[in-house]
């Protein structure tokens, strides 16, 4: 895929391409240390990926964006500020990485980037992958209301059924997201998330103490405070998942 980065800092694009190494299908045809740079070199090569970066002298990335005619190129933005995060995503872009850029979430966008790029599937490949199980270091856009996150899936301590939207317990945020708690179990990796009762699906890492509760069942509780009861059915489960 022919790439272009585009970063104000010559040390960024440098840690950037010594990153992108292992990746055969990344072709690197160029770098831009601004936006103007950047308009001419994507004119003439066609670049079909751009490494972009938010703040640069001059225009930033996305006045960028909206200088290019024509078809612009997919999209990976990079940036030390985590504040762009929800307008990155008005531009359709197919990820937004933090600086200094982890090595792990730099291999799950290059996946990801392969996987569109795979030939056509069969409606039943395509059924799979759009399925695809959701792992703590996957990162979901959650809104409510007039408020935006992105949120990485292992900050997510607790999914709390209510009615027919779900309530996202993380940091101190509570949104409420239109989904069912069963399709959203379907979803999440079950060596994670795990199902307490009716009600909730807790996440395994955040547990703090575990006790005895009524009937057989048992109580978790959170870091954060949060309560659970698993019950009795799920608690047998729950040991047998936890044990050696």
């Amino acid at each position: 895929m022919r790439t272009l980065i585009v970063d104000d800092e010559r040390l960024a694009r440098n840690e950037l391409k010594r990153l992108l190494e292992p990746y055969t299908k990344i072709e690197i045809i160029g770098e831009a240390a601004n936006a103007e740079e950047a308009l001419v070199m994507i004119e003439e090569m066609q670049p079909e990926l751009l490494f972009l970066d938010i703040q640069m002298p001059g225009k930033n990335g996305f006045e960028l964006l909206s200088s290019i005619e024509g078809k612009s190129p997919e999209v990976i933005f990079t940036t030390a500020y985590d504040a762009y995060a929800i307008k990155a995503f008005e531009f359709n872009a197919l990820d937004y990485l933090l600086k200094p850029i982890d090595n792990e979430r730099l291999k799950e966008t290059i996946h990801r980037i392969e996987e569109n790029q795979a030939p056509p599937e069969t409606s039943a490949h395509a059924q799979e992958r759009a399925e695809k199980v959701l792992g703590e270091n996957d990162q979901v856009f959650v809104k409510d209301g007039e408020k935006c996150w992105f949120v990485k899936l292992g900050k997510i301590r607790l999914f709390e059924s209510m009615g027919n939207y779900v309530r996202l317990h993380f940091d101190d945020q509570k949104p409420l997201v239109l989904k069912s708690l069963n399709n959203l179990e379907e979803r999440l990796d079950p060596n994670t998330y795990f199902r307490a009762n009716r009600k909730h699906i807790i996440n395994l890492h955040w547990i703090e103490k575990i006790e005895p509760w009524f009937s057989g069942g048992l109580l978790v509780t959170l870091q954060g405070g949060d309560k659970i009861e698993i019950s009795r059915r799920q608690a047998i489960r729950f040991k047998e998942l936890m044990s050696l």
